[in-house]
C-alpha cells in the first residue's frame, strides 16, 4: 500500500511547534512546497490544508508572488493595573484594538456573578458577551455582568458610546479600579477554539475581573478566554489589585 504520508493535522502542528519554538523565524520564507513535502513527510494536498490552517491561526502569511512567511504575530502584553483599559492597552504597542457584540441579554445572577457584584443571587443582571482583537486578529472572547438596578438603561448606552468607560462616566462614575483579578488556564472548548482560531484543545487564559468605583463598590465583573499563544499578562504591584487562581465551577 503506497505512503500517504503525514495527515495535514500532524503538519500544521509539526511547523506551528517551530514557529513557536524559534525554528522558524518571524519573517522567515517558507521553501517551495515540493521541499516542504520531502521535509515534513507529507503530500501537497494536506501540505496546502496545514499552511491555510496556519495562516488563519495567524502564524503565517501569504505574500503573493513572493511566497509563504512566518507571521509576526505581535505578543500583546497585556498590562493589568488599577486602571486596566483593553483599548488603551493595545493602543499603547502600537495594535489597533476592535471588538463586537456577540450577545446581550437579562439574566438572573448565579451566585457567582451575584458574590461579585455585591448583590443577592437571582437579582436581575446585563450580560453581555463580546470578541476582541488585536490587528484584526481575534485574542479574546467573554462575558460581562452588571446590576440592572445600578445601570438601568446600559445596553442602549452601550451602543452609543463607544466605550465602557464612557458609559460608566454617563453614570456618573467618573473613574473605576480593578477590585480583583482571578487567571486560571485551561483547554479551549470547541467553540472557543473556533471563534479564536485556535485548535481544538489548545489552551487559554481565563481571566475573570471584578471593576469597582473608588469607593470600593464593585460595578462590573467579566470573565473572558484569551488566545494563550498572542498574550501575556503582567500585573503591575504598585496598586491594590488582588490576584488568585481559585476556580469557581458555579455557572
Amino acid at each position: 500500500m503506497r505512503n500517504q504520508g503525514h495527515s495535514w493535522e500532524e503538519t500544521r502542528d509539526r511547523i506551528s511547534e517551530e514557529i513557536t519554538t524559534g525554528r522558524l523565524a518571524p519573517d522567515a520564507r517558507l521553501p517551495s512546497e515540493p521541499e516542504l513535502c520531502l521535509l515534513y513527510g507529507t503530500r501537497r494536498h494536506s501540505l496546502r490544508k496545514a499552511l491555510a490552517a496556519l495562516v488563519s491561526e495567524g502564524k503565517l502569511r501569504v505574500e503573493h508572488g513572493r511566497g509563504t512567511f512566518v507571521e509576526r504575530a505581535p505578543l500583546l502584553n497585556y498590562v493589568i493595573g488599577s486602571r486596566t483599559r483593553f483599548h488603551e492597552n493595545l493602543m499603547s504597542q502600537g495594535l489597533t484594538a476592535s471588538g463586537e457584540t456577540l450577545a446581550e441579554m437579562t439574566i438572573p445572577a448565579s451566585k457567582r456573578v451575584a458574590s461579585a457584584l455585591g448583590i443577592e443571587p437571582e437579582a436581575k443582571v446585563f450580560a453581555r458577551s463580546w470578541r476582541g482583537f488585536a490587528n484584526d486578529l481575534p485574542i479574546s472572547i467573554g462575558w460581562a455582568y452588571h446590576d440592572t438596578t445600578r445601570f438601568p438603561d446600559l445596553p442602549e448606552r452601550r451602543r452609543e458610546l463607544s466605550s465602557i468607560t464612557k458609559v460608566y462616566h454617563s453614570y456618573g462614575i467618573t473613574d473605576y479600579r480593578r477590585l480583583r483579578t482571578t487567571v486560571f488556564t485551561r483547554l479551549a472548548s470547541e467553540s472557543e477554539a473556533s471563534m479564536l482560531m485556535l485548535r481544538a484543545g489548545q489552551s487559554v487564559l481565563v481571566v475573570q475581573k471584578v471593576d469597582a468605583d473608588l469607593d470600593g463598590r464593585p460595578i462590573g465583573f467579566s470573565e473572558a478566554v484569551w488566545a494563550g499563544d498572542r498574550v501575556q499578562f503582567t500585573f503591575e504591584t504598585d496598586q491594590p489589585t488582588v490576584l488568585t487562581t481559585e476556580r469557581d465551577n458555579d455557572v
